[in-house]
């Protein structure tokens, strides 16, 4: 079903994004997870895509199972990154075929090991070309795009991110996911820049629990998101004074606390990165009230 279809239908909810394992030999345990965060009756689970190879095949492989194995409503990432219109058409004619009929567009980030990557020479440049393409060929799949509420870490301003923001759902793009942020008060000034712009569909909040130092610390340096220095300063106490687990404790009250104001103060969702761990995102669904 369309996952707009579906907030009108079934909001507030959670929502969950799960990135395919490198090696098939990691599938049972990751099918595990699904298994458990089933309990949390998502609204939807995103697969992260990768550009290229073998990546693709196992995003197809694992948005199909979901579908027809978990009666999950998947999400599958389609970036523009190395994309070409031929290689474009078959993977999404694969998903349909799956019965797939919801993508989340992206431009995706450079290829690891690509110096001096240039996205220019690419055959779609940017998230809007393939929103624009989607529309175009495919006109039945409901497209969801990115948004940053911090703005786009190679954004030259605020004014142009939001601009690049409310194009992408001029070209079609039917809601927004966001990237994650640790302060709702960016989410609701973000939604409302968005709003006095006239852009009016959903806009999904991304909640990141932290579960350890070192992963919200590499977390953070790959998306550009901020952190308050008063949360910061309480996940280093809790280090200091119970290591990681005292760690996990302080995050999770955090995520909580977050995800339910985000609920109670009129967000349609919320969409909780799980870094393919159940426990945590079902401490947070579990907690909330809807």
């Amino acid at each position: 079903m369309r996952i707009v279809d579906l907030i009108k239908r079934d909001s507030p909810f959670l929502s969950l994004e799960f990135f395919p394992p490198k090696n098939e030999e990691a599938w049972p345990a990751f099918f595990d997870v699904v298994r458990e965060l089933k309990a949390l009756d998502p609204l939807f689970a995103s697969v992260t895509y990768g550009a290229g190879g073998g990546a693709q095949s196992n995003s197809l492989e694992i948005a199909r199972r979901l579908k027809q194995e978990f009666d999950l409503e998947p999400l599958a990432h389609l970036t523009s990154v190395g994309a070409t219109s031929q290689g474009l058409k078959t993977f999404v004619s694969e998903l349909e075929d799956a019965g797939i009929e919801n993508i989340l567009a992206l431009r995706g980030d450079a290829p690891k090991g690509v110096e001096n990557f240039d996205f220019s020479i690419q055959e779609f440049r940017y998230a809007t070309d393939l929103v624009t393409f989607l529309r175009n060929d495919f006109k039945k799949m409901c497209v969801g795009v990115a948004c940053y509420p911090e703005a786009h870490p190679e954004s030259p301003s605020v004014s142009f991110d939001l601009a690049m923001s409310k194009l992408k759902c001029e070209m079609g793009g039917e809601f927004m996911v966001t990237q994650l942020f640790f302060d709702n008060r960016i989410y609701f000034d973000f939604v409302d820049r968005m709003k006095g712009m006239g852009v009016t569909v959903p806009i999904i909040p991304g909640v990141l629990p932290i579960m350890s130092i070192k992963s919200a610390k590499f977390i953070l340096s790959l998306c550009g998101a901020s952190i308050p220095g008063s949360f910061l300063s309480a996940l280093e106490r809790a280090h200091d004074e119970g290591g990681d687990d005292k760690v996990y404790e302080v995050g999770m009250e955090y995520a909580i606390r977050q995800a339910q104001d985000l609920l109670d103060k009129g967000a349609p969702g919320v969409h909780l990165y799980t870094l393919n761990r159940a426990k945590a995102c079902l401490d947070i669904g579990k907690s909330l009230n809807f």
